[in-house]
């Protein structure tokens, strides 16, 4: 919340005197920025309190469902423009919900969850290049200050008979005090900067409006002088009317409305479902990630009316949490007007709508496929959320993996089907391999990669969380099941190493090899599950695996990341004979007094695997004895 200081304090433009608040420290950095930017679309500002004040619109005709006394008065719901060219003010008014004391401090003082914080967040303090960010954030009632250089608040709750005003010039703080002229709703009044005087000519105002706020619900009104009201909007629900009267400007200048997003839409869905069940839909797939895609609350932004009655914005049975990144708005015409949002989410009405909406979703997908860059696009700003329908949503499982795409171990370059890589398996290839990690690079990089890369065989690489999630529930796809690759035995032995591949050298004896590994296991004792040869493994000399049927090795590290209460698992360490350093290790067990320098080169190997996966070294002292021991052993006998 915002700071409160129990004082009086007296603005230079003679507001009344009331409760000094302090800015919440994020607030202020954003309105230095608005303050000082040279931003060359400054009209964005008239579109983001627009749209508060239509939404402010629409709750209180929801709340009006219930309490009929908050619409007693029979005025029509409306968003009023009024210029006033003698005292510089520009007033946005609407006569909706309004706004109390508290939630005036609450709302107008600190940034919560909404998409100002995500703009706070990726200021650099590069004023050049912050500015740059304002158009893709809405950063809503704060772009006020864009081109005003105070901003008053005139607002009174509905139900309520108190009126309060907020006020501001943006630089530190704000006062809150009664206000005896409020009259139910909020009335947002601009004292513009000098060389604004451009959002002061109806002219101008007219083509703003129309721009960016022509699909909005709520007749938007001009007020000129003593004149009687314009609507300068169609003030119509968009997504009821026939699609051939829509053309994509229409749906674009609807997309920035409800997604309070100044892009295009990457993908309209406009769609009318009639029969048992009668709704329609406009929903809109982004261009770009909404900032809150990740947010623990995994909420989506679609919009539910009744029979063009907002309901609300957070409904939680209409969209599922893997299709979150859709913005737009779902309209039924057979819901109840006064269904609670308690009761919404066990609706079965909702229940087939939300499962018409993700079929049509889904299938508008696929259809995009076909443009592979587009599709492309796509997938990389919301891949990572759609696949958690693969756990979460049973019935869609095998449409959302005919989306999917993968990077994989053969091309860097492109994003591969399942159908695709499934279709240039090798005839004897019953298992369609996988590589699961943090980050692409480090995977390509991965020891583990080597024996798979030495015959042939294209391997998955899975760098998102939610992989670790859907891989173990999914079944096999096309009758392959997901394996793996740092998981039990890779049987790599079926497959012949390409021609390039093939090792030139024999590998040393099988009885010289187990006589290492019983050196190696009883050094490293219960540090290690079992230690075995690799067929993993052509260039590196060890690699950490995880036993057939253990918790594979990234997901117990992702789980430990999130504190997650994890027991702690024993791993196989898997050596390659053919490496110099294991030669050398084989030789040395038959030398007599070998055994200390035995024993540090166990430990070594195990510390090697472990950071080639990414672990720490759990003793870097020790580690670092050891490694020193060994060196000077080699420099000792070099010099001999």
């Amino acid at each position: 919340m915002a700071k409160t200081k129990k004082t009086t304090t007296d603005s230079k433009a003679g507001s009344k005197a009331g409760e000094a608040h302090t800015f919440q420290a994020e607030v202020s950095k954003l309105l230095d920025l608005m303050i000082n930017s040279l931003y060359r679309e400054k009209d964005i500002f008239l579109r983001e309190l627009i749209s508060n004040a239509s939404d402010a619109c629409d709750k209180l005709r929801y709340a009006a469902l219930t309490d009929g006394d908050l619409l007693s008065d029979d005025t029509p719901l409306a968003v009023t423009i009024t210029p006033d060219k003698d005292a510089r003010t520009l007033t946005i008014a609407d006569n909706g919900i309004g706004m109390d004391h508290d939630e005036l401090i609450a709302n107008l003082g600190t940034i919560a969850k909404s998409g100002t914080e995500a703009f706070v967040g990726e200021m650099s303090g590069d004023a050049a290049k912050d500015v740059s960010l304002i158009g893709r954030f809405g950063v809503g009632f704060y772009a006020a200050f864009m081109v005003a250089e105070r901003v008053e608040v005139v607002s009174m709750r509905a139900g309520d008979d108190k009126g309060w005003r907020w006020e501001s010039d943006g630089r530190g703080g704000f006062s809150v005090d009664t206000d005896d002229s409020a009259s139910r709703g909020a009335r947002i009044i601009l004292h513009l900067r000098d060389g604004e005087d451009e959002f002061l000519e109806p002219g101008r105002l007219r083509t703003v409006i129309k721009t960016y706020s022509d699909h909005v619900a709520m007749p938007i009104r001009l007020v000129e002088g003593d004149g009687e009201p314009e609507t300068l909007n169609e003030a119509s629900a968009i997504w009821a009317r026939p699609k051939s009267e829509i053309d994509e400007a229409g749906y674009a200048e609807f997309y920035r409305h409800v997604a309070h997003s100044p892009g295009e839409p990457w993908q309209t869905i406009h769609m009318q479902a009639e029969g048992t069940i009668e709704y329609s839909a406009l929903l809109f797939v982004p261009d770009a990630p909404p900032f809150d895609l990740f947010d623990s609350a995994r909420q989506h932004r679609v919009r539910l009316y009744v029979r063009r009655v907002f309901i609300t914005d957070e409904c939680e049975g209409l969209v599922p949490p893997y299709l979150r990144f859709l913005r737009g708005v779902v309209d039924s015409s057979d819901l109840p007007l006064n269904i609670s949002r308690e009761t919404l989410q066990h609706n079965p009405v909702l229940a087939k709508i939300r499962s018409g909406v993700v079929k049509k979703v889904l299938s508008e997908l696929k259809s995009r496929t076909k443009d592979t860059d587009a599709y492309t696009e796509f997938w990389k700003n919301f891949g990572a959320v759609l696949k958690e329908g693969l756990y979460e949503d049973p019935e869609q499982k095998d449409s959302i993996l005919e989306l999917a795409r993968f990077r994989t171990s053969a091309d860097p370059d492109s994003w591969v089907s399942l159908d695709a890589y499934v279709a240039r398996m090798p005839e004897n290839q019953s298992a369609i391999y996988y590589l699961s990690g943090e980050n692409e690079a480090a995977l390509r990089q991965s020891p583990h990669l080597e024996g798979f890369r030495a015959r042939g065989l294209e391997v998955l690489l899975m760098t998102d969380p939610v992989d670790q999630f859907w891989l173990p529930a999914i079944g096999p796809y096309k009758e392959k099941e997901f394996r793996s690759v740092t998981q039990g035995s890779a049987d790599l032995d079926t497959f012949a190493p390409t021609e390039e591949a093939a090792p030139d050298d024999a590998a040393p004896a099988e009885s010289d090899v187990s006589r290492l590994i019983a050196s190696v296991k009883l050094t490293l004792g219960d540090e290690i599950k079992d230690v075995r040869t690799s067929d993993r493994l052509t260039d590196s000399p060890v690699c950490l695996v995880a036993d057939e049927g253990d918790m594979d090795i990234h997901l117990e590290r992702l789980l430990r990341m999130h504190k997650q209460a994890v027991p702690e698992q024993s791993r196989v360490l898997e050596i390659n004979p053919r490496h110099d350093m294991i030669r050398g290790l084989i030789t040395m067990v038959s030398e007599d007094g070998a055994a200390d320098a035995l024993g540090d080169a166990a430990h070594i190997l195990l510390d090697q695997a472990r950071i080639l996966e990414g672990q720490p070294v759990r003793d870097p002292v020790e580690f670092t004895r050891r490694i020193s021991a060994l060196v000077a052993r080699s420099v000792k006998a070099g010099g001999d």
